[in-house]
């Protein structure tokens, strides 16, 4: 789905009802902006419960920990 949005004279954009509502986007929504390229990915940042169970089964050996850092 293509839309379109204006970059005001304050900086702001709206993001359209139409991406809103396929994404569940809400009013509130912390949301990151993360360059690619002449390009920005807009991607909500998640919150704890989200998170909970996504690295269930990585490996744990031969992991980096503070003592190897500079």
């Amino acid at each position: 789905m293509a839309a379109a949005a204006t970059l005001s004279n304050n900086f702001r954009i709206s993001i359209p009802k139409a991406i809103r509502e396929q994404l569940r986007w809400a009013a509130g929504q912390e949301l990151v902006f993360i360059p690619k390229g002449k390009g920005v990915l807009l991607m909500p940042v998640p919150n704890l419960e989200e998170l909970a169970g996504i690295a269930k089964g990585a490996l744990t050996n031969n992991c980096r920990d503070r003592e190897d850092r500079c």
